[in-house]
């Protein structure tokens, strides 16, 4: 496993969040982003949060990176897939942005309860949880990459 970098690109950094979002813009401009991303994350406007999580391909999405494909695994059961989409909907609708979490390789249906579990939240507890797990995200990606 490797060591958070003290400086990387946008495009690197664009890698690791799904896309070349303020939120990175800003990352690539500070030394050791991946250890202050948490701290940065904070300091976004509402905007900028709802940006780089939209980014962030949908949990068991038919469109998904390389990446996240690989992370999400191949659990490819119907009615797992279709609560999947109904729970995400669900979730975008009322808090106005992406469900984030760090799969971390787990099956989609151990994901289920934890999104039933976090729709239940409030909108700030849950914005905090979600760019949490985001960037929980691309630290793990940088780590595990060759």
């Amino acid at each position: 496993m490797r060591d958070l970098p003290r400086q990387l690109t946008a495009d690197e950094l664009a890698e690791l969040f799904e896309g070349r979002t303020r939120f990175v813009e800003r990352l690539a401009q500070v030394e050791d982003p991946l250890g202050r991303a948490h701290e940065l994350a904070r300091t976004l406007t509402d905007e900028e949060k709802k940006e780089v999580l939209d980014a962030h391909p949908a949990i068991g999405a038919s469109k998904l990176s390389a990446r996240s494909a690989t992370e999400q695994g191949a659990d490819d059961d119907p009615d797992v897939l279709a609560e999947l989409a109904e729970l995400n909907r669900a979730y975008e609708e009322k808090f106005g942005f992406r469900f984030v979490v760090f799969v971390n390789r787990r099956p989609k249906s151990e994901i289920l309860p934890i999104l039933r579990e976090r729709i239940e939240r409030g909108r700030e507890e849950e914005l905090e949880t979600a760019l949490q797990e985001l960037v929980s995200i691309a630290q793990d990606r940088w780590r595990r990459a060759p």
